[in-house]
């Protein structure tokens, strides 16, 4: 008998537990890579976080965000913002704790997937349209989403390919 309602009252604070409690032992990139990974759970979780701050309040996250940067926010009114947002929340918490280059590659691939789930909910003839904007807005990303990571040699091509088209 003791044994069941010792069960019931864990089972019962189990309920009580706020979702970022289950990371309470958790270190901030173990947390980062759980919400930056190319999968719907994954964007959904860091959502959520985004929603309800508090309960990660401890980790010091930078949740700023210039959305797509330099570029349209919703071009041809398709939505990018919030995979944007997304995109800016792996960059600039990876690089505050110098783990940068190691996981940029799977914050652009996070940025890619998140975009064409975007692009998903979108009518049918309009789709195309969407995923073809979304794989530009990840090759500029990729290639281009910090000046760290662009090689001189790139900028020397993209230089000449300039004047030549003059």
């Amino acid at each position: 008998m003791t044994r069941r309602i010792l069960l019931v009252l864990v089972l019962t604070l189990a309920t009580l537990v706020p979702a970022g409690a289950a990371y309470a032992a958790a270190d901030k990139a173990t947390v980062l890579s759980n919400w930056t990974q190319p999968t719907a759970t994954s964007t959904a979780a860091w959502n959520a976080a985004r929603l309800d701050r508090a309960p990660w309040a401890s980790y010091n996250f930078d949740w700023s965000t210039d959305y797509c940067s330099a570029s349209p926010d919703k071009p041809l009114g398709f939505d990018f913002t919030l995979s944007c947002w997304h995109h800016d929340f792996g960059y600039r918490n990876y690089k505050a704790i110098d783990a940068f280059p190691a996981n940029k590659d799977r914050v652009d691939s996070m940025f890619y997937a998140d975009l064409k789930r975007k692009c998903a909910t979108y009518n049918a003839v309009v789709r195309p349209a969407c995923y073809s904007l979304a794989w530009t807005y990840y090759e500029a990303v990729h290639n281009f989403g910090s000046l760290a990571a662009v090689k001189q040699s790139d900028i020397n091509r993209a230089k000449a390919m300039m004047t030549t088209t003059r």
